[in-house]
């Protein structure tokens, strides 16, 4: 089995606009290929869209990074 490929959004930029970053996620999310994931970067734990997604079919791996945001990947079960 090939590794998967990654497909990266940063949504703080949007986030700090004031945007709600959820349309943007599910933008990129209908575009994933089979076994391509999302990793979502965000200023904080995104529990929303964890909850979403999952309820959508995907897993979610959230990691902290050193800098205070959060690392989520997601891929389809």
């Amino acid at each position: 089995m090939s590794p998967a490929k990654i497909k990266t959004l940063d949504i703080r930029p949007v986030i700090a606009r004031g945007e709600e970053p959820f349309k943007k996620i599910r933008e990129v999310i209908a575009t994933l290929a089979d076994g391509e994931e999302l990793v979502l970067v965000t200023p904080f734990l995104p529990s929303p869209a964890i909850e979403r997604l999952q309820a959508d079919g995907f897993s979610a791996r959230p990691e902290r990074r050193p800098d205070g945001s959060w690392r989520t990947q997601f891929s389809r079960l």
